[in-house]
């Protein structure tokens, strides 16, 4: 049996700790060993939660461990998951229970595919994507790496995401429309026409948002 690390004790980390346990192959094929954080005391005021076992830069990684990134912010989770992969660390993609998913669909390492999530058929899902509760993906929509999709997003067919893009709560990509990377869209959001790289949209329909 393999022993899962989650990278991040935060909220996200501890809502990652109670989906792992509501996921496929908990109890057979992985267990939870505890989270990686540089705040040791990250935990005190909880119960219920395993032991943080270490930071992410100096832990001496076992050979049963595998990891899963609990990190809300994509550039900070693209460093950490590199740094743990470049010394031969292990991802693997959690799939809650009640997650639908259809046929001829990719789903990458490192994902997150949480309750209640729809992946309609012939999908392809990179790496490190996080795909929040209710979120439903369309046909033939391609998600880049390290992507999140907050709770009730959704992506019309065909569309595609680019890589680390962020769709906030209650985004909606119509049809055929393409997001770039590094985005950020809007909660609430409706994408009527392309998202350039780096642009950041809100409102419906969603318009650039210049700082």
């Amino acid at each position: 049996m393999k022993h899962l690390l989650i990278l991040g004790a935060g909220g996200f980390g501890r809502e990652i700790y109670w989906l792992a346990t509501e996921s496929i192959g908990y109890g057979e094929d992985f267990d939870v060993k505890g989270f990686l954080d540089p705040d040791i005391h990250r935990l005190d005021n909880f119960e219920g939660y395993p032991p943080i076992v270490g930071f992410e830069a100096t832990y001496e990684l076992q050979p049963d461990d595998i990891f899963i990134c609990a990190l809300g912010d994509v550039k900070i989770r693209e460093k950490c998951c590199k740094m743990i992969k470049e010394r031969g660390g292990e991802f693997i993609t959690l799939i809650h229970k009640e997650a639908y998913i259809s046929k001829n669909v990719i789903i990458g390492e490192g994902c997150i595919i949480s309750r209640d999530v729809g992946i309609s058929c012939d999908i392809k899902i990179g790496n490190y994507v996080s795909i929040q509760g209710y979120a439903i993906i369309g046909h033939d929509v391609e998600v880049s790496d390290y992507v999140y999709l907050g709770a009730r997003t959704f992506i019309g067919g065909a569309s595609k995401i680019g890589y680390a893009s962020v769709l906030h709560t209650n985004a909606i990509i119509l049809p055929m429309v393409n997001v770039g990377k590094n985005c950020v869209v809007g909660a609430g959001a409706v994408v009527i026409k392309k998202v350039k790289d780096g642009d950041t949209v809100y409102g419906n329909p969603a318009k650039k948002l210049d700082y």
